[in-house]
Parts: C-alpha cells; structure tokens; sequence
C-alpha cells in the first residue's frame, strides 16, 4: 500500500518529467531553427548591385542639369575620407551603443519594442548598424526569423573578426541613400555635387536620417521630409553628446540645397529616354557615372507643354482627343523641345518617335516635291475633278471639286484628286524615293493612295523632312546629345554635324516648294498657325474619320511637328490638323520665338528654375487671414501710374483689397477656395505695394521687391489669364511642369 509520501514524490517524478518532456517540445524547434539558420548561412553572399547601365546626369543646352537616370555607385572610401561629424550622425541616429554592444543590443531591442507598441506599429527598429551591415553584405532583405536569427549571428561574427570602425565604414560604403545612389560617396555627390569629406554638418545629418527610408525621404522627391529628418538626427546627436547646442543651432541656419534639380520633370522624361537610347547606341556599355549635354532648351519645353496642357484642358475632352505629340527642331536637327504623349507617369509610350500613324495630306509635301521635279511649278494649272486610279477613286475631304486652278492654290486647299494625279503621273515610286532622300525611314508601300499619306510614319521623321526642306541641308539629322563626358570629364563623345547635303540640293524646287507652303498658311488649310512678326510655311494632315490630325511648319528658327489622336485609334470630334493641331503651332512659336531670340524665357533671368515661395507651404491654419467667397468687381485704382501701399485682405487669388480698394492683379485668374486661403496665409500681416498698369483695372504688386502675380503662378496658386505677360506663362508653364499646388493631381 502506497504512503502518502511515496506518492507525492511519484507525482513529482511525473511532474517534472512532463515538464521536462514540454520544455524538450519547446526549445527544440528553437534550437533546430537557430541550426538550421545557421547550417544556410549564404556566407559566399554580400550585397551585389545588379549590372546596371551607368548613372547618366543629364545636362540642358545651356549646362543646367535637369534629370539623371540609372544607379550611382560611387567610390570606395576609407576612414580618412569620412568626416567625423558624419559618423557621429550615423551613430546618433542608428545606433547609440554601437561602440559599447558586441554586434546586437538587447536593451536596443527591448527599447525599440516597447516605443512600437506605443506607437501601434513599427516606429523603431532595433538593429544595430553591424546587423544592417551582415543583412547588406550577406542576406535578402526578406522579412523573416530565420533571416533575423541568421542576422545576429553574423554581426556577431563581424564584430569578432572586424574593428568597429571598419564596420562603420563599410556600413558607409554600402548602404543605400535613395535616387540610385549606393554608399556616401555616391549619396554626397548625387546630391550636393561634391565629395564627402567635403559635407558640412547640415548635409551630414540629411544624408543620415536617409538610410532608415531612402526611397521615401530621398531629398530629390521629398526635400521637406528630407530636412525634418535631418533636425531629428541633430536632436540625436545633441542628445548623445556628439554636438553642442550652438553647433547643432548653426547647422539647422545653414542652408541645404541641392546641386541638382529635385526630380525629373514629368515631361522630359520622353525627351530622357530618347537620350538614354541614343547613349547606349552612340558608346556601348561605360564604365562610370557619365554627364550628358543634350540638345533641349528647359524654357521651350516648358512653352510647349504649357501650350499643350492649355488647349487640352479647354478642348480636349469636348473634341474627343486624348494623346498628343510635338517635335521642335533647330536648324542643325537639335531637338530643341519633346512632348511624347498627355501624362508619362500613365504611359512611357512616345508617340514622337515610336508611334507610327498615318500622316494624311502632310504627306503631300512628297507628291509635290516629285511633281516639281518633274517640270511643274506653282503657276502650273490644274484640274481638280473626280479621279479614278484603277479601283481607287479618291475623294476631297469637303466632297466637292472645284475644277481648274494653279497648283499653289491645289497645295494650299489640299486637294486630294490633284494630289492623286501628280503620284500617279510622277509616279510612286519617285515618291517614296523623295520621302527616303528627306528622312522617311518607314516602310512605304506602292500604291495610289500612299499620295495621300496612307502610309504609317512617325512624328519625328515628318519633322526632319520638313526641316531639311526648310533649311537646304539634306544632311541634317535629328540629335539629341551634343557630348557625353565620363566621371573624369574625358570625352567619350562630341556630336559633330554631317557635311552639307550635294551641292544644289533640291535646286529650283526646293524654293517652289517653299512657295506652296507658305501658301498654306497665308491663305490656305493652316491659316491658324499664322504668327504676326515670323514668316511661316506648313502643311496640315488629316486622316479618315479624323483618327490623327497633324499640323508641320516652320520658322527660320525651328521646325515643328504637333500630332493629335487616340491611341486606341478611335476618331476625334472633327479635329483636323487646320484646327487644334495648327493653333497649338501657332501658341508655342508665339512664345517660343522671344525665348530664341533674348536667350530666355521673357522677362526671367538665365536662372529662371529658381523656386517661387510656395503659397501652400507657407505656415498657418485654416482660418488665418481672410479669403472671402465674394467676388466684388474692383475698381479701379486712381491715376495711371498711382502706387498704393497696405496689408492686404484676400477676396480671391487676383483679386485684393488694400487700404479698401478693391485691386486685380495683373495676370493672375479668379480662384476662391483652398487656393485664396492658401493666399490669405502667406500675405498674412505683410505690405504689398501695387502700382496701377497700362490698363487702369489691372495692378502690378510686389511683395519684398518680388512680382506678386509671378509668386502665385510659379508656386500652382492660381492659373495665368489668357492675356498674361509672358513671364507669367513661362512661370505657369513651370509649375506645370513641376506639379506644384493646382497642378498637383492635374494630368
């Protein structure tokens, strides 16, 4: 018979052997995945930056660097390089015990846990810098526990065979800075255009507050998140002892701007890849960040695409259109500005270069030149009358025939039956060998109907046969580059401009060729692309049920192309290329013209990318200020000339009131709303003085010396009106191009 103590100890037996048995249950699985972690360690591994085509930086016509492409690597450094304000940044902001633990830090750890679920998610994390450096040399950024087992290990490991400042430096050397840009060499000179040992303590403590979210703070899309997280590291940095307080107060007063500008701006990015392309195809595969010189003016790209979203945003969607494309040429064949469709960020197809559509009666320019070849000449009379080629009886767009005419007036009024006569009488096949003599590189196939542009062809290569006719030069060829330069600034590529095309050219038909042109713009199909102070010849196409409209033409100064369609094909609302296409045309070279001839963009400075005050940053709440929904008529200030001074109250975005007078800013559209709030607060307590204009119910304002009308624009605060000066377009133009306040979620 069993004792009462017999039994309590063969309960305890029992007890501890099940307990025993479930802490076996347990810890097994534990030590078997620290095992097996450890067992598939891929210590043959390191951070490997997949071969990658060179970082390009990407220079304008005038040496502004406006876009970069591709993954910087930058230098190796040793610790001499790395000034020691930097490391402590990194320390301060990454690691505070990293000289004190011995690759991982529990009360890190622990730290970081508790403040998460504070927070209510992951806030901090508690990797010390030797444990990003093992993840970046050795494993996948996978987020797992064998991957974080195996990543303590390993800083283990690192800090037993390395010293802490070599872990340091090639935590440095290696980690990721966002905009492409891997290790601090790359990140100093991607950014701020000089080598790190040069960084003053500011651009230390953005560089950084970087590697905890490059892609999300890189000061290239997000300058403002970019600083604030720079004031965070030198808050760390204080904290740890590592700066003074007058040191850390300096350095928040020291200005930190980029060397280069923030993004690519949306439009250039079609122009971007034509230049990307034709590096690879000018010098192969380089070795090293490269610097491009290109051929795009920033201020006619800005034009057109301003020009463009205008028309787009009054027209478009009533006409039915959707895409567009516009090519501006030099006389060299330097592409001086491109706009390869509606929004890149939707579509990277560019319809400019890629997109091939049937050019309609702007192939015309072919037929005709054969035809001049042949013995006619403008005066040469015609018979515009129903035709039959074969099975192929070709019809006038307005359905009726005028019967006999000179042959600039079958050009200007785009005859069809004329046109199909002179392809069939000159034949086809002297067509196309015209079409391939001025640039056309597509296939053109010989039938009847190619006279009338049936054929499929691009943007640009119409573009440069319109150039060619316009300048003589058979030779030229559209060019993007005019240099590439290596990391060492040796010349890897010089464009130098072919030989001028066989003497004589196109002879005496060249000059009647030039004639008929003209004469489509004087007094034919493209009267709207008329200018009033430039001659101006061109031709407009229109394909079948109104699928692509195209208006060609030219200046002596540029040649351009403007094409509008679907890309799904489908017809437009009667768009012909006299109409949308000719007045986009005519928009741009009415601006474009100044901008060639000054140099710059009318009424700016060379600098002209400098960065308005931005209304919508300007500190403030909602209701500070005052910007009524009223919308009295202002009147007019007395006196030509007369100067007003005063703090003033918002009524809307061009319309103030200053010392009870009612003043419209020149230039400036009406916008109520979140735009006249966003006003209100930034000329909140700040004197404005006005001066009356030329005409007496507009007035001219400056805040601190600056063009008032030109702040609200430039920063997206308001549109410009139809009438405004031309600095205010270009600045609208800008913050177009740069999606800034009401251009923001425009497309």
């Amino acid at each position: 018979m069993l004792t009462g103590s017999v039994l309590l100890r063969a309960l305890r037996r029992i007890r501890a052997r099940h307990v025993a048995i479930a802490a076996a249950l347990l810890i097994t699985p534990i030590v078997v995945l620290i095992a097996y972690s450890v067992v598939t360690l891929p210590l043959n591994g390191g951070l490997v930056i997949a071969p990658t085509p060179s970082a390009l930086v990407i220079e304008a016509q005038d040496g502004r660097n406006f876009a970069t492409r591709g993954v910087f690597k930058g230098g190796k450094l040793s610790s001499a390089d790395l000034p020691e304000h930097l490391k402590a940044a990194v320390v301060a902001i990454e690691d505070r015990r990293f000289y004190e633990h011995a690759g991982i830090d529990p009360r890190g750890i622990v730290r970081a846990a508790w403040r998460n679920w504070q927070g209510g998610g992951t806030r901090e994390g508690g990797s010390t810098i030797t444990q990003q450096l093992a993840r970046l040399m050795f494993l996948s950024p996978d987020q797992n526990l064998r991957r974080k087992i195996q990543e303590a290990v390993l800083a283990i490991w690192l800090e037993r065979q390395i010293g802490k400042q070599d872990i340091l430096l090639r935590y440095l050397n290696t980690a990721y800075f966002g905009a492409g840009a891997y290790g601090v060499d790359a990140a100093a000179r991607r950014y701020f255009d000089k080598p790190t040992k040069d960084l003053s303590l500011a651009e230390s403590a953005m560089l950084a507050g970087l590697v905890r979210a490059p892609s999300q703070l890189a000061p290239t899309r997000n300058l403002g998140g970019a600083k604030e997280r720079a004031d965070t590291v030198l808050r760390a940095m204080l904290a740890s002892g590592a700066i003074s307080a007058q040191q850390a107060a300096d350095a928040r007063a020291a200005p930190v701007s980029l060397r280069i500008p923030p993004e690519t701006p949306p439009g250039t990015n079609y122009f971007v890849d034509v230049v990307e392309a034709d590096t690879r195809r000018l010098i192969g595969v380089a070795a090293g960040d490269l610097t491009l010189r290109t051929t795009l003016d920033l201020e006619l790209q800005r034009v057109a695409e301003g020009v463009i979203a205008r028309r787009f945003d009054s027209e478009g969607a009533a006409r039915k259109v959707s895409q567009v494309a516009l090519v501006a040429l030099a006389p060299d064949g330097a592409i001086k500005a491109m706009v390869g469709g509606r929004d890149y960020e939707a579509s990277q197809f560019n319809r400019a270069t890629q997109a091939k559509r049937q050019a309609g009666s702007a192939f015309k320019l072919f037929v005709y030149l054969a035809a001049l070849q042949k013995g006619y000449t403008p005066q040469t009379s015609v018979l515009d009358e129903p035709t039959q080629i074969g099975d192929w009886e070709p019809q006038n767009a307005s359905g009726r025939f005028r019967g006999r005419m000179p042959l600039r007036t079958a050009f200007a009024q785009s005859s069809n039956s004329v046109a199909a006569q002179l392809g069939n009488e000159a034949g086809i096949p002297a067509v196309i060998a015209m079409a391939k003599r001025l640039g056309v590189k597509s296939e053109l196939p010989t039938v009847p109907s190619l006279a009338l542009g049936s054929a499929e062809v691009t943007l640009l290569e119409m573009t440069r046969a319109y150039a060619v006719l316009a300048t003589g030069n058979e030779a030229i060829e559209p060019h993007a580059i005019r240099a590439i330069q290596s990391e060492g600034q040796k010349a890897l590529f010089t464009h130098v401009a072919p030989a001028p095309g066989p003497a004589g050219g196109l002879g005496e038909s060249r000059a009647m060729m030039l004639d008929l042109l003209e004469a489509v713009v004087r007094e034919g199909t493209g009267k709207s692309a008329r200018l009033q102070h430039a001659p101006v010849g061109g031709k407009t196409g229109t394909t079948q049920d109104y699928r692509d409209a195209w208006f060609i033409g030219f200046t002596p100064e540029l040649t351009v192309g403007v094409w509008l369609g679907n890309d799904d094909n489908s017809p437009m609302d009667k768009v012909t290329g006299g109409g949308l296409p000719a007045e986009i045309f005519r928009d741009f070279l009415t601006q474009a013209v100044p901008v060639l001839a000054k140099g710059k963009a009318p009424g700016a400075t060379a600098q002209t990318t400098r960065t308005a005050p931005s209304i919508a940053s300007v500190p403030g709440t909602a209701d500070e200020g005052r910007a009524s929904d009223a919308r009295p008529q202002p009147a007019p200030v007395s006196g030509a000339g007369a100067v007003i001074r005063g703090v003033p109250e918002v009524l809307d975005t061009g319309t103030l009131l200053v010392a009870g007078e009612p003043l419209r800013l020149e230039g400036v559209a009406s916008e109520g709303g979140a735009p006249a709030r966003q006003l209100a607060r930034f000329l909140r307590r700040r004197e404005i003085e006005c001066m009356t204009g030329q005409a007496a119910e507009v007035q001219r304002c400056q805040i601190d010396g600056e063009d008032l009308s030109e702040i609200i624009i430039a920063a997206g605060g308001a549109r410009a009106t139809p009438d405004a000066p031309a600095n205010l377009l270009a600045a609208e133009n800008q913050a177009r191009s740069a999606r800034v306040g009401i251009w923001r979620r425009q497309r």
